[in-house]
C-alpha cells in the first residue's frame, strides 16, 4: 500500500486521524469478525437501533468518516483511508495478520487452491517482446498450435511488442474466464505474423517441482508450498517413485517453501508413519479451542529413511512437517534452521470483497515446542534473516548454538529446541557464492541466455534423453565466455577477479537451466541436485542410517 503524507496546514485532524481511524478500526474488525461470516453492520453511538452493549468506541469510525466527508477541507478518498488503516491496526498485532485488498483476492485463492484460468504458456520477456518458453503440455496454447520460441506480439487488438511490460501486465492480458477466447498476434522465425485463437481453460500450478531417483534406491520430492493440491501430488509422485522406480528411502526438500495450508502437511505426515494415532501436531488459541491432529495408519507407501531438508525460508507448514518427524525421530532434518513462523490464520470475507487472513491460534509441534520466534520489534522480525546472514550463522562452518535454553526431548529423548524454527539435525552452511555480488548481477540474464542457446544449437539436442545429457553435456569455457559476452551488452560489466570464485555454481547454474529448457522441470532439478550440499548430505546421512541397521 501506498501512503500519502499530508501538506502542512491542513489542520490537527491529519494529525490524529490515523490514530482515530487505527483504534476503532481495531474495534470493528476484530468485534465484529467471527468464523467465515460477515461482519454486522458499524452503527454510531447515539443512534436510535444502536446496540448499548457494544463496546466504547464501536461505531466511531463511520462517525468520523461522515465528519471527514461532510467538512474536511480538500477532497479525501474514503475508501484508502479504511484500507490504510486496517494496515495500521494489524500491524499492532502479528507479522501474519494481514489484510487483502479485494483486487488482490482472487490472485491469492489461485496461488493456494493450484489453479488458473489462462492459455498455459511459460513466457520471457526477451529484448521488450513476450516469448513463449514453453507451451504447457495438453494446455489451450499448445493445442492451438503455439511452439517454444514463439513471439507474442499481440493480444486481442492490441501490440504488445516494443512495450515494457511487467509480468503483471501479461498475465492480465492472457488470463480470463474458462471457456472465453483471446485472439493472439504469433511471429515464428523470420515468417511473417499470423494469428491464433485460443481458449482460456483450467491450468493447473503445482505446488511440486520436482520427483525423481537420486540413486538405485533413493528417491527426491521437492514442494514449493502446501497448497489445496500438495497432498495429491505428493502422493502421485510417491507412487511413480515408489512402485515404478524402486523407492525405498526419501528426500523431502522443503527449502524456500513458505507454507500453507496445514491439512495438506498433516496428509502428507500421515502417510509417512505406519502407526496409527502417532501425535504430529496441535494448535490452540485465546478463542480456538486446542486441535489435536495425529497420523491415520494408512500407508500406501511404506519408506524406509526420510531426509528433510529446510532452511532460512521454510516456513509455517513446512516446519510442521520438519517438527513432527523431528520430534517423532521418524526423520533426519538436514540444512540451516528454518524460517520460525508457528503461528495459524483464518480467511474471513470482507463485504466489499476484501479479505481478513487473521492470527487465530499457535501450533505446537509433539514435543510441545512452540516454533514461533519472538515479534516484539516487527523491524527486527522482518530482518532477522538478514541479521542472521551477517553474523555468520548462515555461513559459518558450524552451527550456531539456538538462543533459545528451553530443552524439549524427542521420542527417544533427544534434545530439540523452540521458540525460533527448526533447528536441524545436520547443519549444512550457505555457498557463499551464492552472495557474491557479480553472480546476482549475472543470474537474471541466464535463462535468455540458455533460451537463446538452444533455439540456435536444435539439432545438437535432438532426440536426446535427460540421462544422456547428465552424463554427457558440459559447459565449456566457450559457453561461459559468450554468457559473459551478452550480459555485457545487458550492462554487467566483466569482473575478472570475481570471476573464478562463482565459476562453479555458473557452470552449474547454465547446466540446470539448459535441461529446464530441454526437459522441463525435471531436467533443471537433475542437475541441480548432482552437485547439491545438502543433498549429498542427506544421501550420506540416509547410507550411515543403513549401515547401522
Amino acid at each position: 500500500m501506498h501512503s500519502e503524507t499530508p501538506r502542512p496546514g491542513n489542520g490537527r485532524i491529519f494529525i490524529w486521524l490515523p490514530f482515530l481511524l487505527s483504534a476503532v478500526l481495531a474495534v470493528g474488525i476484530l468485534t465484529g469478525m467471527r468464523l467465515q461470516s460477515a461482519a454486522p453492520p458499524l452503527v454510531i453511538n447515539g443512534e436510535p437501533g444502536a446496540d448499548p452493549s457494544a463496546p466504547a468506541g464501536y461505531g466511531k469510525l463511520e462517525e468520523l468518516l461522515r465528519y471527514v466527508e461532510a467538512k474536511y477541507v480538500d477532497p479525501v478518498d474514503r475508501e484508502k483511508l479504511v484500507d490504510e488503516a486496517i494496515e495500521s491496526i494489524l500491524q499492532q498485532l502479528d507479522p501474519h495478520s494481514s489484510y487483502i485488498p479485494s483486487d488482490q483476492v482472487e490472485i491469492v485463492e489461485e496461488h493456494m487452491e493450484g489453479s488458473f484460468s489462462g492459455i498455459g504458456v511459460e513466457f520471457l520477456m526477451m529484448e521488450d517482446t513476450l516469448t513463449v518458453i514453453a507451451p504447457l503440455g495438453g494446455g489451450p496454447a499448445e493445442k492451438a498450435g503455439i511452439m517454444a520460441g514463439d513471439k507474442i506480439i499481440g493480444v486481442g487488438d492490441s501490440i504488445i511488442a516494443g512495450k515494457k511490460l511487467v509480468n503483471k501486465d501479461i498475465t492480465s492480458l492472457l488470463r480470463g474466464e474458462i471457456g472465453t477466447k483471446v485472439q493472439l498476434l504469433i511471429k515464428r522465425g523470420s515468417g511473417k505474423p499470423f494469428k491464433v485463437s485460443v481458449v482460456r481453460d483450467k491450468i493447473p500450478m503445482h505446488s511440486m517441482d520436482a520427483a525423481l531417483m537420486l540413486t538405485e534406491k533413493t528417491g527426491y520430492i521437492r514442494l514449493n508450498r502446501f497448497s489445496a493440491t500438495t497432498h495429491n501430488e505428493f502422493m502421485k509422485a510417491l507412487e511413480k517413485l515408489h512402485t515404478k522406480q524402486g523407492l525405498e528411502h526419501l528426500v523431502i526438500d522443503l527449502r524456500q517453501n513458505p507454507g500453507g495450508y496445514l491439512q495438506q502437511a498433516i496428509n502428507i505426515l500421515s502417510q509417512l508413519f505406519p502407526a496409527k494415532g502417532v501425535p504430529l501436531v496441535h494448535t490452540q488459541g485465546r478463542a480456538v479451542s486446542r486441535s489435536d491432529y495425529e497420523t491415520a495408519g494408512r500407508v500406501l507407501f511404506p519408506v524406509k529413511e526420510i531426509v528433510v531438508l529446510i532452511d532460512e525460508g521454510s516456513a509455517s507448514a513446512s516446519e510442521i512437517l520438519a517438527g513432527a518427524l523431528q520430534d517423532q525421530d521418524r526423520a533426519a532434518i538436514v540444512g540451516r534452521r528454518s524460517f520460525g513462523k508457528g503461528l495459524v490464520q483464518e480467511q474471513y470475507e470482507l463485504r466489499d470483497g476484501s479479505a481478513l487472513r487473521l492470527t487465530v491460534a499457535r501450533y505446537y509441534t509433539p514435543s510441545g515446542r512452540s516454533i514461533q520466534k519472538p515479534y516484539d520489534n516487527l523491524s527486527d522480525y522482518d530482518h532477522e534473516t538478514e541479521d542472521r546472514l551477517e553474523s555468520g550463522e548462515l555461513t559459518a562452518a558450524t552451527a550456531a548454538l539456538p538462543e533459545d535454553s528451553v530443552k524439549y526431548y524427542t521420542s527417544k529423548g533427544r534434545v530439540v529446541f523452540g521458540g525460533g524454527g527448526i533447528t536441524p539435525d545436520y547443519y549444512v552452511p550457505l555457498d557463499t557464492a551464492l552472495l557474491n555480488d557479480y553472480y546476482l548481477r549475472l543470474r537474471p540474464h541466464l535463462q535468455s541466455f540458455v533460451f537463446n542457446y538452444s533455439q540456435k544449437n536444435k539439432t545438437q539436442f535432438e532426440g536426446l534423453k535427460l540421462k544422456e545429457f547428465k552424463n554427457t553435456f558440459t559447459v565449456k569455457d566457450q559457453i561461459i565466455n559468450d554468457f559473459i559476452a551478452y550480459t555485457a551488452g545487458k550492462g554487467v560489466a566483466k569482473e575478472a577477479q570475481q570471476l573464478p570464485l562463482i565459476m562453479p555454481e555458473l557452470r552449474r547454474q547454465l547446466k540446470a537451466q539448459l535441461a529446464r529448457t530441454l526437459f522441463q522441470d525435471e531436467g533443471f532439478f537433475a542437475i541441480m541436485t548432482a552437485e547439491d550440499p545438502m543433498v549429498k548430505k542427506a544421501l550420506s546421512v540416509i547410507e550411515g542410517k543403513q549401515a547401522q541397521r
